[in-house]
């Protein structure tokens, strides 16, 4: 569906089970490829990105049983008994470029090229490139620090602290990842708390990992890892777009089973409490080391309000949501420190102030962020996604708040996460077509 448009709604009720964590699936897979075991992977989630990690693992050596989207059995080939071909294709997947890096460089493999679509080679990886040499490997990018990444494996790896400059779950996890296979210590502290996912993924596998001022370490080398079976509960960023759609439609009350509710991933929550929306968690539990539970929301009226530098990390893919949220509250909302959108699928600070400035919301561009005055209405037109998943689902959701309603070109990039997004999105009364 290459085109969608989806109208104004008077309500949203509904109860809808959101996809399963892409996150955790990328990793899930990972770690069992890595695994002495056969891991049980229960939900994983089925999409262009997950697929192009389990196609990975597979052409490494992994032995691979069910269907992503119900069951993976996963046979793992030990924590260095991967061997990829000589060519790999990430297509638009960040996270599995960056984390397979770091899982290559402790590998016995020749070269490697992990390469990857036209969005993904717009990507910065000198990020991750960078410290893996400062650790020994023999990793190379293209020229501006883009992919295709070269990744020679098999190097001696020299435990090493990092620092980095912008706090980020994907290099830190390649480091990691890294360290399991260096010879003494690897830290890494970020300024602010990224997504946690990989430090509880490998606890859970048996890694013992070490918090403390240098930020969080592991004592290599790592002889080998056992991921237990594990079950994928549902993705925050895919439940985000339907929590903001009932925060804004009046009378709405949305109910949404089965999330993952990292504190580190879900600051959207705190966001949406602070302007105004009724949530509630409820049935609370922990899956794979991950709390999460049912959510519901109710709509009403919101205020503005502002997203700080150190809160940007929990909410990093929710932002361009928050950007909506702003345009349809009263006062002014401002979010600051996230220079990071501008390295994602697209530069998505641009692309969000000109979607929502096109529909008619009063939003002004920073270099860091945004500043959005609130406005009783939205006039509504088109919003093109430029292969951005993040900005079709933005479009989708102002689409049942704006007067004349919101045409989505490129809507087709919704498949990168979330492919039944509109079923999802029309079960609790939206109105695509």
């Amino acid at each position: 569906m290459p085109v969608v448009r989806v109208k104004p709604v008077s309500t949203l009720r509904g109860t809808i089970r959101v996809p399963p964590d892409k996150s955790l699936t990328h990793r899930a897979l990972l770690f069992a490829a890595l695994s002495d075991r056969t891991v049980s992977i229960e939900r994983p989630l089925d999409s262009e990105d997950t697929g192009a990690t389990l196609g990975v693992i597979q052409a490494s050596g992994a032995r691979v049983e069910g269907e992503l989207g119900d069951r993976v059995e996963v046979t793992g080939v030990g924590i260095r008994g991967l061997r990829p071909p000589m060519a790999v294709d990430c297509m638009n997947s960040g996270t599995l470029m960056r984390l397979f890096a770091g899982i290559l460089v402790g590998q016995p493999a020749e070269k490697i090229v992990l390469d990857g679509d036209e969005s993904l080679r717009s990507r910065p990886m000198n990020r991750i490139a960078k410290p893996l040499r400062e650790m020994g490997a023999q990793v190379w990018s293209a020229p501006g620090g883009t992919p295709p990444l070269v990744v020679t494996g098999g190097a001696p790896l020299r435990g090493t602290t990092f620092e980095l400059e912008v706090a980020s779950a994907q290099i830190k996890s390649c480091l990691l990842l890294a360290g399991l296979h260096a010879d003494g210590e690897t830290w890494v502290k970020e300024p602010a708390a990224s997504r946690d996912h990989t430090e509880r993924m490998l606890r859970a596998a048996g890694v013992p990992l070490m918090d403390g001022d240098a930020g969080t370490g592991v004592a290599g080398p790592v002889e080998s890892l056992s991921l237990p079976d594990i079950s994928i509960p549902g993705d925050f960023s895919s439940a985000a777009p339907h929590l903001v759609a009932a925060a804004l439609v009046p009378g709405s009350h949305v109910h949404l089973e089965s999330v993952n509710l990292n504190p580190a991933r879900a600051g959207l929550l705190e966001v949406l409490r602070r302007m105004g929306a009724q949530i509630t968690v409820e049935n609370p539990r922990e899956v794979a080391g991950e709390p999460c539970g049912d959510l519901v929301i109710e709509g009403g009226e919101l205020v503005g309000t502002e997203v700080a530098p150190g809160e940007v990390p929990s909410m990093i893919d929710e932002l361009p949501l928050v950007a909506l949220l702003g345009a349809l509250a009263r006062g002014e909302t401002e979010v600051t420190g996230a220079e990071e959108l501008r390295v994602k699928e697209t530069d998505r600070i641009t692309k969000v102030v000109e979607a929502l400035g096109g529909i008619g919301a009063s939003i002004t561009e920073r270099q860091d962020g945004f500043r959005v005055v609130g406005g009783p209405q939205l006039l509504g037109g088109d919003i093109h996604s430029a292969g951005d998943h993040r900005l079709a689902m933005l479009g989708a959701v102002a689409g049942l708040v704006a007067d004349a309603g919101v045409r989505i070109d490129g809507f087709e990039a919704v498949a990168v996460s979330y492919p039944d997004f509109v079923a999802d999105l029309a079960a609790i009364g939206g109105v695509p077509e």
